[in-house]
Parts: C-alpha cells; sequence; structure tokens
C-alpha cells in the first residue's frame, strides 16, 4: 500500500482581517440537529496540476476566508441552550491545512475508482469529535508523483451541506483560476431564514409519525458489530431491465435512486437479520432552498435540506413486492412541502433537548451523481473523482451512496457505483444480492425482481 507522506500543516489566515469585535454566530435549527453533528469527510482527486497546486490553493483559500470566515471559528456548546451549538469567532483563527506527498501515480491506483479505504483514508483529516469542534473545517492536499492531487476535507456538518460546502470550495476555486472576486457572496441570517414561527407549533402529523424522543438514544453509537465500507457495481442494462420488470408489474415509472434504492434497502435488512415485527426507516434529504417561503438566496451556504422517511415492518419490506416499497418512497417525495418544513423546524425548538431521534433500523441514502462537483476547478479542469468517507448519515450508521465512476479511467462508463456501509456479517448475503446489477444478459432473463 502506497505511503502518504506529511510534509507541513499550517494554519491558513483570512488574508485581511474579517471583522473587528469577537462575536458569536447563531446556527439554524437545521444546523443544530443532532444527526449533523458530526464531521463529515470527503475528497475530490484531480488529474494534473502541472506544478505544485499547494500555494496557489493556500492563497485563494485564505482570500476566501474574508467571506467565509465563519469556517475559522470554533463550535461550543450555547450558554443559554446548553444542547444547541453555536459558532464563536476570534481574531488570529483560520483553517488547518496540512501539505503531503506520496511516491506513486494516480493511474497506477486507478485515480482511485477500484478504493483501497486503508489508503484513501490517509488522504483526509480525520479529527476527533473535540477537534472537530475546535476546527470545524480542515483540509488536505496530497500530490501524487504524476503531478495529480488529492484535496481532502473534513467538514463539521452542522456548517453546510454538500451544496453549502460547494459553495465555498467554487469561492476558492474562482480566485485560484484569477478573478478578483467571487461571483456569490454568501449569506449567513441563519436564525432569521430557518427559524422557528410565532407562536411554535407543529401542524405535519409526519413529524410525529417518523420522529420521536429518547434522551438515553444515541444514533451513532449503535452497536452492530464490524462495520466495513464495499462499494459494488451497478449496470446500465441490469437497470433498465429492472425497471422494466417493475413497470410490467405495475406500470409505474420509477426513478434509479427510488427502485435501486428499494432494492438495497430490502438487502440490507435481509442481510442483517432484523426481526420480522421491527420497524425499519429509509432515510434521504431533500433540498428545500427552493421550496420554502420565501426561498433561501442563493449565497445561503447553510444546511438546506431536510430528512423525509418510509417507515415499514422488517416482515413487510422483506416479503412486499420491490415495486410496492419503489411506490412508497416515490409518494413520500410529495410529503416535503413548505408546511412540512416549517413543522421540522418547530419540533426541533418544542423538543431540541429531550433528544430527538428516528430511532435505530436507519438506512440513510444519498445521490451524488450529479452534485456538481466538477465546478471546483483550481484551474486545471474538475475532480476526475469525488468519493465520501462519512460513516454516519441521517441518523443512519450504515449509509448508501450512489457515485459516478471517475471521469479519468477507461471500461466503466456503463454505469455507476454503490459505495455502501454495512455490518461485516450482512456482506456476504449482501453481496449474493448485489451480483444482480453486473450480471449478463443470458443470467438477468432469469431473474424476477
Amino acid at each position: 500500500m502506497a505511503k502518504v507522506n506529511i510534509s507541513e500543516r499550517i494554519v491558513i489566515l483570512p488574508s485581511h482581517p474579517p471583522f473587528l469585535n469577537d462575536h458569536t454566530l447563531s446556527l439554524s435549527h437545521l444546523d443544530t440537529d443532532t444527526n449533523l453533528h458530526l464531521t463529515f469527510r470527503y475528497l475530490r482527486v484531480y488529474s494534473t496540476s502541472h506544478h505544485d497546486p499547494f500555494p496557489l490553493i493556500s492563497s485563494s483559500l485564505s482570500h476566501s476566508l474574508n467571506h467565509y470566515y465563519p469556517l475559522t471559528a470554533t463550535l461550543r456548546r450555547s450558554h443559554h441552550q446548553p444542547h444547541r451549538l453555536e459558532l464563536h469567532c476570534t481574531a488570529g483563527k483560520g483553517v488547518p491545512f496540512i501539505r503531503a506527498t506520496v511516491e506513486c501515480t494516480l493511474p497506477s491506483l486507478n485515480y482511485l475508482d477500484d478504493t483501497d479505504f486503508s489508503f484513501v483514508e490517509q488522504l483526509v483529516p480525520d479529527p476527533g469529535p473535540e477537534e472537530g469542534m475546535e476546527h470545524p473545517c480542515m483540509l488536505q492536499l496530497t500530490v501524487f508523483k504524476c503531478g495529480g492531487f488529492a484535496l481532502g476535507a473534513a467538514m463539521h456538518h452542522s456548517l453546510c451541506d454538500g451544496l453549502g460546502g460547494s459553495l465555498f470550495f467554487n469561492a476558492v476555486a474562482e480566485l485560484a483560476r484569477g478573478s478578483t472576486r467571487i461571483t456569490v457572496e454568501p449569506v449567513w441570517n441563519r436564525d432569521k431564514f430557518l427559524g422557528p414561527r410565532e407562536p411554535v407549533r407543529v401542524d405535519s402529523p409526519l413529524i410525529r409519525e417518523f420522529l420521536y424522543l429518547d434522551k438515553g438514544f444515541l444514533a451513532y453509537e449503535q452497536d452492530i458489530g464490524n462495520v466495513v465500507r464495499e462499494c459494488f457495481h451497478v449496470k446500465d442494462e441490469c437497470l433498465e431491465r429492472f425497471k422494466k420488470s417493475l413497470f410490467d408489474q405495475c406500470g409505474l415509472n420509477f426513478t434509479t435512486f427510488e427502485f435501486l434504492g428499494a432494492y438495497i434497502w430490502r438487502s440490507k435488512v435481509k442481510a442483517f437479520g432484523v426481526k420480522a415485527h421491527e420497524k425499519v426507516k429509509f432515510a434521504y434529504s431533500v433540498n428545500i432552498r427552493r421550496l420554502v417561503k420565501p426561498p433561501l438566496s442563493t449565497g445561503y451556504w447553510g444546511n438546506g435540506c431536510v430528512p423525509m422517511y418510509v417507515q415499514l415492518s422488517a416482515k413487510d419490506l422483506i416479503e412486499e413486492p420491490i415495486w410496492k416499497t419503489a411506490e412508497l418512497i416515490k409518494k413520500s417525495k410529495r410529503n416535503v412541502t413548505d408546511e412540512y418544513v416549517s413543522s421540522f423546524i418547530n419540533y426541533q425548538e418544542l423538543h431540541f433537548a429531550d433528544r430527538i431521534t428516528a430511532g435505530k433500523g436507519v438506512s440513510g441514502f444519498t445521490d451524488w451523481r450529479h452534485l456538481g462537483h466538477s465546478t471546483v476547478d483550481f484551474g486545471w479542469g474538475g475532480p476526475v473523482t469525488v468519493l465520501p468517507l462519512g460513516r454516519n448519515l441521517l441518523g443512519s450508521v450504515e449509509p448508501c451512496f450512489f457515485l459516478p465512476y471517475s471521469t479519468a479511467t477507461e471500461g466503466k462508463k456503463d454505469g455507476f457505483k454503490v459505495l455502501v456501509t454495512l455490518a461485516e456479517a450482512s456482506l456476504p448475503a449482501f453481496r449474493e444480492d448485489m451480483q444482480v446489477f453486473t450480471s449478463s444478459q443470458k443470467q438477468l432473463a432469469n431473474n424476477k425482481f
């Protein structure tokens, strides 16, 4: 396995003091959702840089922090509401930036498309809980022998979601390409844009259907045994066969997220051996930036998604046809209304100290195939590979990501890959179920979905 050599650890300060007085910034009720009290880690891989990218990216990062200075702040518990987080901004703080090299080429590692996680883990900062609060943004730039590089990020989820983080990295990239100003100015005012209404009330019945209060339950401390991550390949022809089979059964068209998500959810629950009577949940995030009234500003970079759930007993999930579960996922999207968002925020206001949870048995799903990561171009082209390293998502300790293949690799443009985290004991049975998506046409003819 290639070894990553760390040569420098520095702190990047804003190029000019962004404020005169120390102050505290409030977070929104979406930012302070306890399911987001974690550091999310991911990396972008670039095939070439032509020269050392560290000085250029360091400089553009410094200038971008004039606009995104909350990334240099410290997260802490509020004195007035100890269960909530807030940002304490003090002068002279910055973003830790690690410089590293590795003595191998990206082509020899297939541009990290066939992932060796023991190696990839070395490319991204991995702060503990306290360090993640002290430094909610940490970066690492690793240059490969071929001139390509990987930019790893560890971002505390309470500051931003994936779209918010992309606004920040796009600003850094824009300045690196020579722009003298950023196109989209970041907007804060989080408690104003996504605060509770007056009087506080929860009108959507779905909130209490999916969420409940349990001070003794910590979603991310569930013990499901040794947990592993593995990528599975999904061919386009297998997806089309699957989709056609479901249409023949019910006359409905489903998106890939709906029907493949339903299949993987069932396979995970079946492989883990969940008891028949237990409730299990399919969880995913819905972008509400344009949904809420009024819509959020283009420069709003805080968390702008709410969780939505589909709930079934393990018995019903395993025994019902896949199309019925896919239909539930499809229908659940209609439940995300302005009222649902408002009720979610107000429920957080009323019961945050009581520890809001969706309980155990949550499977988190997210689709990274169309998130626009290619726009983060520092001047040598966009990333060829984007890879999440998060082990926790939406209250789930077994998240699933739909990921595109690297644009730099040959022969894998057919379909995409699914990155699954699951209990190691479940892996053999789950692998067997996933073989259907790499089967030949002849083998597919024998499958009933």
